[in-house]
């Protein structure tokens, strides 16, 4: 009887299954523009039992989903906020979505999803609330963790140093940063150390230009018996600014702590480049545009270039006739930074009226 009621159940899931394959085929996520988010491989697993519902492990997906879309976007201070979001309305924000693996293995069943929310409900919840989203932008950067032990008056660095052995062993799937951390070098070690007594305003210039990247963190910790200070000297797009830190009570021998350090000192940059790319979405700019409709791969192409423009909350032909379309444009921002947004993908305006003209 055990044999038969699996048996039962596995041919029902198969029934299932082969439905929700017909219906990813229609629910491609392959054209996905600046109009949506994606989510993608968001793994779940669960025993294989009698009560065993496949929609319930499907939707535990969506709330997944949904954190991980809003701990990419939103900064810390802003994400409780979003704790309670229901699971209905997580569903009225998604466009689409995708199973892009499923599997039992010894009566576990494996679900790996693909999720794609809409962008505009997902700025509309967030405005609701009162939070300016960021824009997930991902980024490479040079990260040298420096320790000066002030009692013992060591540098460490590089293997002899925890922050560097532990750094990139937490990765997780929603940080925008990605860190590049230097290989061992002796001369670069050296170089340092004749430095140590001005590493405050050092600029690690002779390090930073080997690995040939423009963005770069270098962290410096002052440990002694009464407190850790912390100097991170950032530099993101060709601005310089420098974060300071003060710790009491933190001993970096432990494992725990090293660990629970790294963790906060990634939430404090994570928090910066989001604010780097925060979009204010109660500015809400409205521009009128004229574009010429006698050729529809002008037409096409600057569609596309909107739909594909972040800062663009929403766009719709407004009126036409047989020379034009008037296209009313909802731009997050001001109308000298859509201009420049625009001229960087080669699009110049006639500004002179209030009807803009496509060049």
């Amino acid at each position: 009887m055990k044999f038969n009621f699996k048996f039962l159940i596995y041919k029902k899931l198969y029934i299932h299954f082969c439905f929700l394959a017909l219906i990813n085929v229609f629910f491609s996520t392959d054209n996905i523009h600046a109009k949506t988010f994606s989510i993608n491989d968001i793994e779940i697993s669960t025993a294989f039992e009698i009560n065993f519902n496949k929609n319930e492990i499907i939707d535990e997906g969506f709330i997944q989903a949904f954190d991980q879309l809003i701990l990419s976007i939103v900064q810390t201070k802003d994400q409780k906020k979003l704790k309670n979001t229901s699971l209905n309305l997580i569903k009225g924000m998604i466009e689409t979505f995708s199973i892009k693996e499923e599997r039992f293995i010894d009566e576990v069943y494996y679900l790996t999803l693909n999720v794609v929310f809409n962008k505009k409900k997902i700025f509309n919840l967030l405005e609701n609330k009162n939070i300016f989203p960021s824009l997930p932008i991902k980024k490479n950067v040079f990260f040298m963790p420096i320790i000066l032990d002030e009692n013992k008056g060591e540098i460490l660095m590089f293997s002899e140093n925890d922050l560097f052995n532990k750094w990139n062993l937490n990765i997780k799937k929603y940080h925008l940063l990605e860190y590049i951390l230097p290989t061992e070098d002796l001369d670069d070690f050296n170089l340092i150390k004749r430095n140590s007594d001005n590493l405050e305003n050092y600029d690690f210039k002779e390090i930073i230009k080997k690995y040939n990247l423009n963005d770069y963190i270098i962290t410096i910790v002052f440990k002694n018996k009464n407190e850790i200070r912390v100097l991170n000297k950032i530099n993101f797009n060709g601005k310089k600014d420098l974060k300071n830190l003060k710790l009491k009570n933190v001993n970096l021998d432990y494992k725990t702590e090293i660990e629970e350090f790294i963790k906060n000192l990634k939430v404090i940059f994570e928090n910066y480049w989001k604010i780097k790319n925060e979009i204010n979405t109660s500015v809400k700019l409205s521009l009128s545009i004229s574009v010429d409709n006698r050729d529809n791969s002008k037409i096409s192409k600057f569609e596309n270039i909107l739909a594909d423009t972040d800062l663009i909350y929403d766009f719709y032909i407004l009126r036409f006739n047989n020379q034009e379309n008037i296209y009313k444009i909802i731009f997050n921002g001001s109308p000298d930074y859509f201009l420049k947004i625009m001229s960087d993908k080669n699009y110049e305006f006639n500004t002179q009226n209030q009807l803009w003209i496509l060049k």
